[in-house]
């Protein structure tokens, strides 16, 4: 049982290639404008966005200890 191969069809060559495509991706990787427009993205840009409705909704809510009639906004 041990050592012997359980699939009994031919592996596709198409997604032997894509396999190895996949993961030797690094190697093609290339700077572009493109890619450093995504990059810049996902790095500066979407966690300043984060980051200054963070800041600008800080404090502005206090789910705790609230009793019926009480607002949610404390100003």
């Amino acid at each position: 049982m041990a050592g012997l191969k359980h699939f009994k069809m031919a592996m596709d060559p198409a997604i032997i290639r894509l396999s190895n495509m996949s993961s030797s991706r690094y190697q093609y990787f290339r700077w572009t404008r493109r890619t450093a427009l995504i990059t810049i993205n996902y790095v500066i840009l979407v966690p300043s966005i984060i980051g200054v409705a963070a800041y600008a909704t800080d404090g502005k809510w206090n789910f705790r200890a609230k009793r019926k009639g009480d607002l949610v906004a404390e100003y």
